[in-house]
């Protein structure tokens, strides 16, 4: 199944998609979260839509598309898990998987405005494939159980301030992880069985020039290793969200200029959908906010986006 949240933010309506339409899924559940996924809530969603129990949600198509999941606990990330990635910045591929966190507060819709942070001068892009836990994991017997552990995939944009994560660090990369807007999520939810995750093509442009072009095939730790070893130091919770890794073609590897106000990046992984975003200016809040008061200042900021989500997860199959 494919689900998605529309509407302004923090007030976004969950829907299950049924080709090009949109169900309101508020008799099912108030909201696409960790409650949800961990009580057989996408089973349910599909029993009330099969039964016909489910109504299209009026005025879709003029709706802001929010991040498919509400705000994780736990934003967990993998570095340097494509080899050629690892090259271009410089470093083997890890031995065991590298770990480090963005703040929940990051994520925001896919095609919410981004402020470039104050001071920034080496804003990046990194395309990701997400993944989604519905069932608590802790101290997983083997890889073999962990997919079980996995609601659904996403596609995340993993942005990163250069300087931040690794000349004033400190060594720890969330420093230039975690800037407001610094995660757009979705625009889809898509469950297991709907899709294949192993060999997803993974792309990116900047301001309609290609970027990265790579598959989930070569990923250096595969999705069931990564959840399982996640599992043995931590537990992961029903609605965190993993980001798997970024392919070459970023701008760390010194072939792309950086991110600047009014550059618009675009990402798409086949069958999760297609992102965009525009770079805006930091405001005198420093960026706090930004993507809310350029995207949810109303339904009609994001005209077309909720027929776009579907729109996205169709061309995406």
């Amino acid at each position: 199944m494919k689900f998605a949240r529309l509407g302004p933010v923090g007030h976004e309506i969950p829907v299950v998609l049924d080709g090009e339409v949109g169900y309101d899924l508020r008799p099912v559940t108030p909201d696409i979260d960790g409650a949800f996924l961990s009580t057989g809530g996408p089973a349910r969603a599909a029993a009330a839509l099969t039964a016909g129990e489910l109504v299209p949600l009026e005025g879709a198509e003029t709706l802001r598309i929010g991040a498919p999941i509400a705000r994780p606990s736990a934003v967990l990330c993998i570095g340097m898990n494509y080899a050629a990635h690892a090259a271009e910045s410089g470093s083997k591929p890890p031995e065991v998987p590298i770990v480090f966190l963005k703040t929940p507060n990051t994520v925001v819709g896919p095609d919410d405005p981004v402020a470039i942070p104050r001071g920034s001068e080496k804003t990046d892009w990194e395309v990701e494939l997400g993944v989604v836990i519905g069932e608590r994991a802790l101290y997983l017997d083997s890889p073999e159980v962990a997919l079980d552990h996995v609601a659904g995939f996403v596609l995340a944009n993993d942005l990163s301030e250069r300087t931040w994560q690794l000349e004033v660090s400190g060594g720890q990369w969330g420093k230039g992880k975690s800037a407001p807007g610094f995660c757009p999520t979705g625009p889809v939810l898509v469950t297991p069985d709907e899709v294949s995750h192993q060999n997803l093509r993974l792309r990116s442009w900047v301001n309609g020039e290609p970027r990265q072009d790579s598959t989930t095939a070569d990923m250096v730790f595969d999705v069931a290793t990564l959840v399982f070893q996640l599992s043995q130091h931590l537990a992961l919770e029903p609605g965190d969200l993993i980001l798997t890794g970024t392919p070459e073609g970023v701008a760390l590897s010194g072939r792309f200029p950086y991110l600047r106000a009014g550059d618009v990046v675009e990402l798409e992984i086949e069958r999760l959908g297609r992102q965009r975003q525009e770079f805006v200016a930091a405001g005198a809040d420093g960026g706090h906010g930004a993507a809310g008061a350029g995207a949810g200042a109303g339904a009609g900021a994001g005209a077309g986006a909720g027929a776009g989500a579907a729109a996205d997860a169709e061309a995406a199959r």
